[in-house]
């Protein structure tokens, strides 16, 4: 089992933003340093406490300080740019990473940034599925292209001048492009089928209860089989919540106290997602009263936490209740103790995983 790093920061709001711009970057060199196999970023332009605008540029600005982890977009929002600036732009960055990047795409889920985009009353979801079908078409074709669908248009035929190279988009330095992934949120997601019909991986998201996260390999076979494919778990990447120390009672002080990083982050997400129509996320079955999906619970169901021993039990437990995946992607949070979170993310690389992979024969 692979291991993965993510993060779409929750920052309190009033922090220095210089310094959480610092902070988020330190993870991602601390992940390349420990031998971590991926490091993803979100984006959302319309949230001070996610405050990475654009995960293309943050990723930028890591291209040449980091050695041999891949870096992804997790995820760019595919609604909310152009598919042609977004074939250009992943296009010049994965030259910058020499080949080391991923796409990681989605419709986008805050409503916030639809609105200000002008596509909260739009299917965005069919928006999502348009652009990165023409953010390939742009790729394995040829300007002056001519691409047309419902929502954009692409074609330089006006002002093609190929002598110079006027009117042509860049390509990858992956061919015929960087591998994609999909971020996937909901139980029984129609995104997982799309993505696994298309050969693209998922991520299944932190804030998913476990026995939602298993619908997910349900939907990759379902999708392998429309695409002709075999699902392959490898293509798998389950995102948890984990705190890793060298105490339980320092681990759980940490990661299960509602006025900590964790509880910021869930209380935020809580509030967003339940306040959008969604507490069924944070439920561990259907009929749950809404009542009973207080913020302790929330904790309780989607951190894992303890001493490296205790983490990688919870770790092989989940892999039991979800199923064989390729790859754990340990979740970022905000350093409020930044000796304790790099600690954490150390003792996961050099101790957890080591034991996981043990325990699994691998």
């Amino acid at each position: 089992m692979q291991l993965s790093f993510f993060t779409m920061p929750i920052h309190p709001l009033g922090r220095d933003y210089r310094q959480t711009l610092r902070e988020d970057r330190a993870a991602f060199l601390l992940a390349d340093e420990l031998g971590y196999a991926e490091a993803f970023v979100g984006e959302h332009v319309t949230d001070l406490a996610e405050t990475i605008t654009s995960s293309l540029t943050f990723l930028a600005s890591l291209a040449y300080e980091t050695r041999q982890i891949r870096l992804g977009t997790g995820t760019i929002n595919l609604p909310n740019a152009h598919p042609a600036a977004i074939a250009a732009q992943v296009a010049m960055v994965d030259h910058m990473c020499d080949g080391r990047f991923i796409l990681g795409i989605s419709p986008g889920g805050l409503r916030s940034d639809a609105e200000v985009f002008g596509t909260l009353d739009r299917d965005r979801k069919a928006m999502a599925n348009e652009a990165i079908a023409q953010v390939l078409a742009i790729w394995a074709g040829e300007a002056p292209y001519d691409i047309e669908g419902e929502f954009w248009r692409i074609s330089t035929a006006r002002t093609l001048d190929r002598e110079i190279g006027q009117g042509v988009i860049l390509k990858p330095f992956q061919l015929p492009h960087p591998p994609i992934a999909v971020a996937c949120m909901s139980p029984n997601s129609d995104s997982v089928t799309h993505a696994a019909r298309h050969g693209w991986s998922i991520i299944s998201a932190n804030f998913l209860q476990p026995g939602w996260v298993a619908t997910h390999w349900q939907k990759m076979l379902e999708g392998a089989a429309l695409g002709g494919r075999t699902a392959n778990p490898r293509d798998w990447r389950v995102a948890r919540s984990i705190f890793v120390a060298d105490s339980e009672a320092e681990a759980r002080a940490y990661a299960r106290s509602t006025q900590g990083p964790y509880g910021h982050y869930y209380r935020s997400l809580m509030r967003k997602l339940i306040g959008n129509g969604r507490p069924e996320l944070f439920k561990t079955s259907p009929d749950q009263p809404d009542a009973a999906i207080t913020l302790e619970f929330v904790l309780d169901t989607l951190v894992l936490c303890g001493t490296p021993t205790q983490v990688a039990e919870q770790i092989l437990a989940l892999r039991e209740r979800v199923g064989d995946f390729g790859t754990l992607v340990y979740a970022g949070h905000d350093w409020a103790d930044s000796v304790l979170a790099r600690r954490s993310m150390q003792l996961m690389a050099e101790e957890v995983m080591p034991r996981v992979n043990a325990a699994l024969g691998q």
